[in-house]
């Protein structure tokens, strides 16, 4: 019978059923089979409503959506280009740079590539950028931002795992620089080899650029500061931000009506509500695999053949690329659990597993054959996937070197976490 139900299962997959519906069904049937009462799965949808740090989730996505409705991405890109456009790839540091910041606060969406693509890509081109070069790295940026805070993969993982989220916020940021100082390297030199001319810096440019981005340069000190410093928690810097970004992009710049703000509420809270019905059938799911021990028996199965932590690192890397290029929210709700008791057992300590864990998320989104930037960025840029699995390549194999630097380095993500 389970072998029905799994094929089953696989089947209403493949014919587009939701997610949430498919866990809840095997939630469902898993505890009838073990005798228990399906009302463990109404405990786990109750814990997750007594979460504190929940409210987060809503909060900065409505914020980041505000964002991305507003003409803040186009203020942030002449900001950058202002301080950066002088280097041999200044063009394309910033847009590593803006789409980085703005990934982090609208959260893993999409909303990146199809709000500052289609700002940055013909601006890479005019600037003498081979167009390969331009694809792939705003293919990459899409989801370059989410080690940064306030990301809303760190706060979902914090919830799961559970982790402090303030940790993970500190744990995350140094191995997010690494990604931004590979990436700016070898654009800097692609520029260089293309012959990109520089713009020449200027004072008065820089000035001009500031004085219209002025409310909006301080939000990530605000946030990200606050944070850090213990000013406030993941959930009370949430809803500073989004008062603080409600008043500058309606009262202030007049960007957005009040009018314009159902319409940004619908759609910000589908975002929001997709992933709250498949968090909360996902932990009645996950309550029984803990419960059914299986955590213990796939590490008795793993420690049959691999011994060592290195081993162990490197297949979870392989394995969380895999699952986190089909399926990303659900990822993490579904295999956290899982594998943190697991890694426990290999001695790996569970922020820095954390970091790999969201490390692999971002790299999965262009992970060919089906991370997700690589179909918004056909959509977007109209190029073919064949096309864009080779623009990518040269990206996705740095960030693939920087993802071994962090595993193999734990330092680099527990050197700030106190």
């Amino acid at each position: 019978m389970i072998y029905l139900v799994a094929g089953a299962a696989l089947l209403l997959a493949a014919i587009g059923a939701p997610v949430f519906a498919l866990m809840g069904f095997l939630a469902l049937y898993l505890f009838h089979t073990a005798d228990i009462s399906s009302g463990a799965i109404i405990v786990e949808l109750l814990r997750l409503a007594s979460l504190p740090a929940l409210i987060a989730i809503p909060l900065f996505t409505f914020a980041g959506y505000m964002l991305a409705e507003s003409k803040a991405p186009r203020r942030m890109v002449a900001l950058a280009q202002s301080l950066f456009g002088w280097l041999p790839g200044g063009m394309a540091v910033v847009g590593l740079l803006t789409c980085a910041i703005f990934t982090a606060f609208t959260g893993a969406s999409g909303v990146t590539i199809i709000a500052l693509g289609g700002l940055l890509y013909p601006m890479l081109r005019q600037e003498g950028y081979p167009e390969k070069f331009s694809l792939g790295l705003l293919t990459t940026t899409g989801s370059l931002g989410l080690l940064f805070p306030p990301s809303l993969p760190i706060i979902l993982y914090g919830l799961i795992a559970p982790v402090p989220i303030d940790k993970l916020f500190a744990a995350s940021a140094l191995p997010g620089v690494l990604l931004l100082v590979i990436l700016s390297t070898y654009s800097l030199w692609t520029g260089w080899r293309a012959g990109v001319q520089k713009i020449p810096f200027s004072w008065a440019n820089v000035g001009t650029a500031a004085r219209e981005a002025i409310w909006e340069i301080p939000l990530p000190f605000i946030i990200i500061g606050g944070i850090y410093r213990g000013a406030f928690t993941a959930s009370e810097a949430s809803a500073v931000m989004a008062m603080y970004v409600l008043v500058v992009e309606i009262f202030v710049y007049k960007d957005l009506k009040v009018s314009d703000l159902p319409r940004i509420i619908e759609h910000s809270m589908v975002l929001v509500g997709s992933i709250l019905i498949v968090l909360g059938t996902a932990l009645g799911l996950t309550n029984y695999m803990i419960d059914a021990e299986i955590p213990a028996k796939l590490f008795d199965v793993l420690h049959h053949y691999l011994h060592s932590k290195a081993a162990f690192l490197l297949v979870l890397n392989a394995f969380l690329l895999v699952v986190n290029m089909v399926e990303i929210f659900s990822a993490i709700i579904i295999v956290v659990p899982i594998i943190v008791p697991v890694a426990k057992q290999y001695g790996i300590d569970p922020i820095h597993l954390g970091v790999l864990f969201l490390l692999n998320l971002e790299i999965g989104y262009m992970t060919p054959p089906l991370g997700l930037n690589l179909f918004l960025s056909s959509s977007r840029f109209g190029a073919p996937l064949g096309k864009l699995y080779a623009a990518t390549m040269p990206f996705w194999l740095l960030l693939l070197g920087a993802l071994m630097l962090v595993t193999y380095v734990p330092a680099i993500s527990l050197v700030f976490v106190k």
